[in-house]
């Protein structure tokens, strides 16, 4: 027998405790915000502990996380080195998660299992993956045979906040420096590039007053409906820039909040909006960064009594190809069209992930874990989220062959 099929055999036999150790993952609530999210690694320091792993605890100091808008972050790091001489590999998932929303007919945090599918909050984004990638490992080392270099477990607390104090905790502070990173995405796809995020509130602050005599008061909802007038109107502007990298077409901008206002018969005399502008990768984001702040403000120049604050909530860089990201993309290809049997697609993405900041650093990154071949077949981040059990079962393997490929004696 192959040591190929010893290793699928392996996850095949094991498969059942897999699927039981998903569920456990999935059981417990990091719903960020509020961003609670040191128990869920608590709880997974303890879980490897039976497979006679260590879980290193790298918790980001309270100040910092409160300072950023969170509760508690602590990060995992889990070593598994080999002999001298092989490549290290960072497999990393998030467990930080956005709240269920309204709408699911399975608990959320209940982790239903129905017609093959295990339903619950990030059961495809990506507490999946914390089992792809930790069953993936314990089936490359059960096969007992030669292996170099060294795999690390990375699970951080901080990728829908943006990273910086999940995998960016971690490099800041010199704790990791792989060779190569597998983070968590989906089955069907490979992501070799995504797009960049920046995101903006914007206060706009007028004077408040009673609705029979609008004309005592400045009205921040008027000054407001202007700005969004110009950022609307930006649109068209924006689908005529398209992207080289397939997978990803064009910038896009838009408002997906507004607050303001104290009762129906008063003037506003404060609106906030938080906006969202997505960047390809071929954009600079200090200069898109610098046009939408002139936009903004152009649009309110001259408005009696109005001011407008616009403050940075987020700005998330690209994800771009760096040499050796290949090497990562043929063996997946590989063993993906082998398992999954047909061609498996590496391309961007016009969603953002923590996994540019590996990417930043110098390593060379792509996103691939359980999951469908869209995001939108799993109802991610939308209510009665789910992945198809085979789907974890396929991309287990996937993984597994691929850090045989890496790190086995022949590699």
């Amino acid at each position: 027998m192959s040591t190929q099929q010893k290793l699928s055999d392996w996850i095949d036999a094991h498969f059942d405790e897999e699927v039981a150790f998903l569920q456990e993952v999935v059981r417990i609530p990091t719903d960020t915000p509020p961003g609670n999210n040191t128990p869920h690694a608590e709880a997974i320091a303890g879980m490897v502990e039976s497979y006679g792993w260590t879980a290193e605890k790298h918790a980001v100091p309270q100040q910092e996380v409160r300072d950023y808008g969170m509760e508690s972050i602590t990060n995992l790091i889990i070593r598994r080195p080999y002999a001298d001489g092989g490549p290290t590999i960072a497999l990393n998932a998030h467990g930080d998660v956005v709240p269920p929303g309204e709408g699911w007919t399975k608990p959320p945090y209940g982790a239903v299992i129905e017609d093959g599918y295990l339903y619950g909050r990030a059961a495809a984004v990506s507490k999946s993956d914390f089992a792809t990638f930790i069953f993936a490992v314990r089936a490359l080392e059960a096969l007992g045979i030669p292996l170099k270099g060294g795999v690390e477990l990375h699970f951080t607390y901080d990728e829908e906040f943006g990273g910086l104090l999940g995998p960016g905790y971690l490099l800041r502070e010199k704790l990791t420096k792989p060779d190569y990173v597998i983070a968590a995405g989906f089955s069907y796809n490979i992501v070799t590039a995504h797009n960049a995020c920046l995101q903006l509130e914007i206060t706009v602050n007028g004077k408040a007053g009673h609705g029979a005599m609008p004309h005592l008061a400045h009205d921040a909802l008027q000054a407001a409906n202007k700005i969004l007038n110009a950022i609307y109107g930006d649109l068209p502007n924006l689908e005529k820039i398209k992207s080289k990298v397939p997978g990803i077409d064009s910038p896009t901008m838009l408002v997906g909040r507004i607050d303001g206002g104290t009762n129906t018969n008063v003037v506003p005399g404060k609106v906030v909006m938080k906006m969202d502008r997505r960047m390809i990768p071929e954009e600079d984001p200090v200069e898109v960064e610098a046009y939408v702040r002139k936009l903004i403000e152009d649009a309110a120049q001259g408005l009696p009594g109005i001011t407008v604050e616009i403050r940075r909530l987020l700005l998330s860089h690209a994800l771009r190809p760096l040499p050796g990201q290949e090497k990562i993309v043929a063996s997946l290809q590989q063993h993906g069209r082998d398992i999954i049997g047909e061609e498996i697609t590496a391309q961007g993405t016009p969603l953002y992930a923590d996994a540019r900041l590996y990417g930043e650093a110098g390593i060379p990154a792509v996103l691939y874990g359980a999951g469908p071949r869209s995001v939108p077949e799993s109802n991610a981040k939308k209510a009665d989220e789910k992945l198809a059990l085979e789907d974890l079962r396929k991309a287990t393997k996937v993984v597994a062959l691929t850090l045989l490929d890496f790190l086995g004696e022949k590699a």
